[in-house]
């Protein structure tokens, strides 16, 4: 809600020439009651002069004869149409010359004890420096043999609020962070099995397509040498038969050729079984 640009002198105003009450002026003006009626007593603020809100741009007649109308009702100001300027951000933090000893003492306390705060906020809160930060915390400051750490709230260079706001920040900051190397660490396990099963799948489609093509061919050679088995058999049954001629000079017949009992003087496997029938005919030329 706006506020009035001169309270008083717009108090001055309203109780001269408007019915309204003096609660309602008050809170119009942020006055006590009380104020308002020394001012209708001319009691106060005898010499000060009325300013017309209606003039100003801040209060409208229909609205005063509302209010005049209605004595519970509160007067409204009339919403500016000009842009309220921003608040420029706070420079540095100023500490008086009897304090700014202290800071290092400061500085000490809070690395000591709270050690998640950065070396910024630690800026913030007590007015200082990276550099001096840092030679506190590595011992290269100048007066580190004297330095006793306190609490900056204590040395009065901040305030509780101020720290308990950089310490709930630090919370946050940390919080974030251990969320995001947590969801981090899910991430791999959870694509993981997907990245099994996308790579098990295509594989598994290829074996099916192409174990018909290659089991075919094995299958036609192994069907062959089972219709070529009788040959050896039949090459065989010739050698059963006792051959009464043996051949001296090797030839014969292209089925002795072939046949594996052929010895390789040119005489045939049946031999040794005639030559027990010689030595019977040997004894009977003896006694001849």
């Amino acid at each position: 809600m706006p506020s009035l640009l001169m309270p008083k002198a717009t108090a001055v105003w309203l109780v001269d020439n408007t019915t309204l009450t003096f609660d309602q002026i008050a809170k119009l003006c942020q006055l006590h009651s009380l104020e308002i009626q020394a001012i209708a007593d001319g009691e106060v603020s005898s010499g000060i002069m009325g300013l017309d809100p209606i003039s100003n741009g801040q209060l409208t007649r229909e609205e005063i004869v509302r209010c005049e109308g209605d004595p519970t009702a509160e007067v409204e100001l009339i919403k500016p149409y000009i842009p309220v300027p921003e608040a420029k951000p706070k420079g540095a933090r100023y500490t008086p010359i009897s304090k700014r000893n202290d800071k290092p003492d400061a500085i000490a306390w809070l690395l000591k004890n709270q050690e998640d705060l950065s070396d910024a906020q630690i800026g913030r809160l007590v007015g200082t420096t990276k550099p001096t930060i840092n030679a506190v915390r590595d011992r290269t400051h100048w007066n580190s043999s004297n330095l006793r750490p306190r609490h900056p709230v204590e040395l009065g260079l901040c305030t509780r609020t101020d720290i308990d706001a950089e310490i709930a920040k630090t919370r946050k900051r940390k919080a974030k962070k251990t969320k995001k190397s947590a969801a981090a660490q899910a991430r791999p396990a959870a694509e993981a099995p997907g990245a099994e099963t996308l790579d098990s799948q295509p594989p598994a489609t290829e074996d099916v397509t192409a174990a018909p093509a290659e089991s075919e061919p094995p299958a036609t050679t192994h069907e062959e040498p089972a219709r070529e088995e009788p040959a050896p058999e039949d090459v065989s049954s010739p050698s059963e038969t006792p051959t009464d001629t043996p051949s001296d000079s090797g030839e014969g017949t292209p089925e002795a050729e072939s046949s594996p009992d052929m010895a390789p003087d040119g005489e045939t496997s049946r031999i040794p079984e005639e030559t027990p029938e010689e030595p019977p005919r040997d004894d009977l030329a003896g006694p001849r």
